[in-house]
């Protein structure tokens, strides 16, 4: 891994002061303005709790408008340099923008800002470098995070323009930003080597696995809508599950027992989030796999969320990106024990033919979970 992300990886865990920039453009929300500043609002305390999430010491949060993104700084040179002023004032150590920055903005900004600057990908990046438990999930994030890095390599290399020559390298004229793109693209290839081969590691023991012909059950959804708490509850397993974004990375599956005519294979997946880099949708390729070979997706989602059915766009978004959208899913709405009292019941909910639409359940509580599994031995039927 490059110094740099050691860096930031080190930094992160060490409680840097970080001021969160949220901008709001017209292109990323629809509807009244009062639903666009709800969505907005919505927006930012989830990157908050991305930066939590991190460990980070959040100071402060700094939010605008714009009528489109300014190409070299985002916020404009007024707003850059009220944002140097606060990093001055709050001795800001991090300054994260909760949007995907261009190398060229997030270069003009640290200069200007003083300070080190992480766009969303990179936050995201550095959760997942800190999650990561399994081999495949930790090659997975490097290669993530070598991919970002890439285009970004110029920065902090101004000193470094002149030639350079050496015994293995590309020989006299190679600059080193030069080299270290290739040493990067180097890295990068032998990376996708390792994981093609724990690929088929794991698609052997899938095939052991499926020799059954037992349904498999993939559980997706928003991070933090309860997923690996369902799983343990469900399976009697041991997958962390705790109240945070991203707690579980690594894909876990086991057998489930539902009754003397039916057993199923359940496995846990990665929590999705609005905008997943693309980039690491197509790093998590090798993961994503047991969501797009499923047989049936419960999808899973926090009934006590305002915006849960954006959530629910989100992860139909990131399903169609994996080509798998197709997969029949059962709807799973979770934690009603935050709801109102007149929220709450649980059960089965059917459609007027009969067929099963959903289940409401409380994961903490318990409540519901007789009906899902009953919901699991007819679907699985």
């Amino acid at each position: 891994m490059s110094r740099s992300l050691k860096a930031t990886q080190k930094s992160l865990e060490q409680a840097e002061r970080i001021m969160l920039v949220g901008v709001m453009l017209p292109e990323q929300f629809s509807g009244s303005s009062q639903a666009r500043e709800n969505a907005f609002r919505s927006m930012i305390e989830e990157a908050q709790s991305l930066i939590l999430a991190t460990g980070g010491d959040l100071v402060c949060t700094e939010t605008l408008k714009r009528d489109k993104p300014h190409a070299a700084l985002l916020v404009g040179t007024g707003k850059a340099e009220e944002l140097a002023q606060t990093v001055a004032f709050e001795k800001i150590d991090l300054a994260v923008f909760n949007h995907e920055l261009t190398p060229t903005q997030e270069r003009n900004l640290e200069k200007i800002l003083q300070c080190r600057v992480l766009d969303r990908v990179g936050l995201i990046l550095a959760i997942f470098a800190q999650r990561a438990q399994s081999q495949e999930g930790k090659l997975q994030v490097e290669l993530a995070q070598l991919s970002h890095l890439s285009g970004r390599l110029v920065r902090g290399y101004g000193h470094l323009q002149s030639q350079k020559g050496g015994i293995g390298l590309k020989g006299p004229g190679e600059t080193q930003l030069e080299t270290d793109r290739r040493l990067i693209q180097t890295k990068i290839t032998a990376l996708k080597r390792q994981l093609a081969a724990v690929a088929k590691q794991r698609e052997i023991r899938r095939k052991a696995r499926l020799s059954g012909s037992l349904k498999t059950f993939a559980i997706v959804g928003y991070t933090n809508a309860g997923k690996s708490s369902l799983f343990n509850r469900l399976t009697k397993a041991n997958v962390l599950s705790e109240d945070r974004l991203f707690a579980t990375l690594d894909t876990t599956a086991r057998r489930l027992y539902l009754n003397q005519e039916c057993s199923i294979i359940l496995s846990d997946t990665v929590g999705f989030v609005r905008d997943l880099p693309h980039k690491l949708v197509s790093a998590f390729s090798a993961t994503l796999e047991e969501t797009a070979l499923a047989d049936i997706l419960i999808h899973v989602v926090d009934a006590s969320n305002p915006e849960y059915e954006r959530q629910i766009q989100d992860v139909n978004r990131v399903l169609a990106d994996i080509k798998a959208e197709h997969i029949p899913q059962l709807m799973v709405y979770n934690k009603t024990d935050l709801l109102p009292e007149s929220q709450r019941q649980n059960g089965i909910i059917r459609t007027a033919s009969g067929k099963i639409a959903a289940v409401r359940l409380s994961t903490v509580q318990g409540e519901g979970l007789d009906a899902l599994r009953q919901a699991l031995i007819e679907t699985a039927a």
